[in-house]
């Protein structure tokens, strides 16, 4: 595969593999693909998880707690347990 990124990604390429966090140039590539690989992967958990909360809207299956409501049970039950 051959892939051209242009002279600003090349040269911070460059400075990533003469920082010495790297070794090439293709290792730079391959931990942003996986960084970038990761990212959206937690973009889909997000978005279905954004989904759900808004199906569970949509079927009046909402909550009128406040958020100090929510902290004050949560610290009910530390105390408690």
């Amino acid at each position: 595969m051959n892939v051209s990124i242009g002279k600003t990604w090349e040269q911070y390429v460059a400075e990533q593999v003469e920082s010495g966090q790297f070794g090439n140039a293709s290792e730079v590539v391959r931990d942003a693909l996986r960084r970038q690989q990761e990212y959206f992967m937690k973009l889909e958990v997000l978005r279905r998880e954004v989904g759900k909360g808004v199906e569970s809207i949509k079927a009046g299956r909402i909550s009128r707690a406040t958020a100090d409501d929510i902290v004050r049970k949560a610290s009910e039950r530390k105390r408690d347990a």
